[in-house]
């Protein structure tokens, strides 16, 4: 199983030193993965409550959130082996035309090494800052996929859709990994499931029990061979958020939440599961102190937890 972990996009402590740094010091402990995450806005009164905390506030590191690509581009340069991934970048939120394009760009500056994360969005208040629509997020959903395989794989490129059209026309940057960079989504329903089977290369679950996943993973499985596709070719890449107590929490406890061995035994139990990746996120739950050199220390900890 991979072990990736998340970079320190998020909050008033990061730096571009800071991201270098982490970066450069997580290929050197042997990381085979940095990712990031999409973050607009952070709602003073949400619209949409945050699943993750009791007052549906969203972690206050998330009124303070760099850009993920632009991160990504910074990165690419100072790396030399470790994947680059995205999870998520919200499909509403963009232009599948000119986001085809930037990843394409990544996937030259890194030499073939992004993987793409896309999610629906959930947060009204960032639908709205858009001009997006919350009803419309997984009809998009599909057609944006097939968008992007057209630009990736297809030339001249031409699509008439419900949302989205390109005229006939030449995009001759392709991706450097071909057919194009594997592309991985962040779904907790049926629906989202049969997309993976029918367009994705896999999926990027957070915050379920493994037998939530495993079950889950069977359906995804099974939608990739109704739809035609090697069901055995689609990876399951976990994000763990982590929470991290100095006891050990009860029964009940969320999946990656509790002690360093409490972790060690989740980690355990998703590669168990047959999970091809785990990468950890210690910013959404303040798994570690804003301080740069807390956040280092942490990453050497959970390489040689895992």
């Amino acid at each position: 199983m991979r072990v990736g972990i998340n970079l320190p996009q998020l909050g008033r402590a990061t730096t571009a030193a800071l991201l270098i740094q982490a970066a450069e010091r997580a290929e050197a402990l042997g990381y085979d993965s940095l990712w990031v995450w999409e973050r607009l806005l952070a709602p003073v009164t949400p619209q949409t409550p945050y699943p993750g905390s009791a007052d549906g506030q969203l972690p206050a590191a998330c009124s303070y959130a760099w850009d993920p690509l632009t991160v990504l581009g910074a990165v690419a340069s100072r790396t030399r082996r470790v994947a680059l991934g995205t999870s998520v970048l919200d499909i509403p939120y963009h232009n599948p035309v000119v986001l085809a394009r930037a990843l394409t760009t990544l996937d030259h500056l890194s030499s073939g090494r992004v993987r793409v994360g896309l999610g629906v969005g959930w947060s009204k208040d960032e639908f709205d800052a858009v001009g997006s629509r919350l009803d419309q997020r997984a009809a998009r959903a599909d057609e944006f996929l097939e968008v992007l395989r057209a630009v990736w794989t297809t030339d001249p490129v031409e699509f008439q859709g419900r949302f989205y059209q390109i005229p006939r026309s030449v995009v001759g940057l392709k991706p450097v990994q071909k057919p194009h960079p594997p592309v991985f989504l962040a779904t907790y329903v049926p629906a989202g499931l049969e997309r993976i089977g029918k367009h994705a290369d896999g999926w990027n679950p957070v915050g379920l029990p493994v037998e939530a996943m495993t079950t889950m993973t069977a359906r995804m499985r099974e939608a990739a061979k109704a739809a035609g596709r090697d069901p055995g070719r689609l990876e399951v890449i976990v994000r763990a958020n982590l929470g991290l107590t100095p006891e050990p929490l009860g029964a009940g406890r969320p999946i990656f939440c509790g002690t360093l061995e409490q972790v060690k035994e989740d980690v355990a139990r998703v590669r168990q599961m047959g999970a091809a990746e785990l990468f950890f996120d210690p910013a959404v739950y303040g798994a570690v102190s804003p301080e740069p050199e807390d956040y280092l220390a942490l990453m050497e900890r959970l390489r040689t937890l895992v």
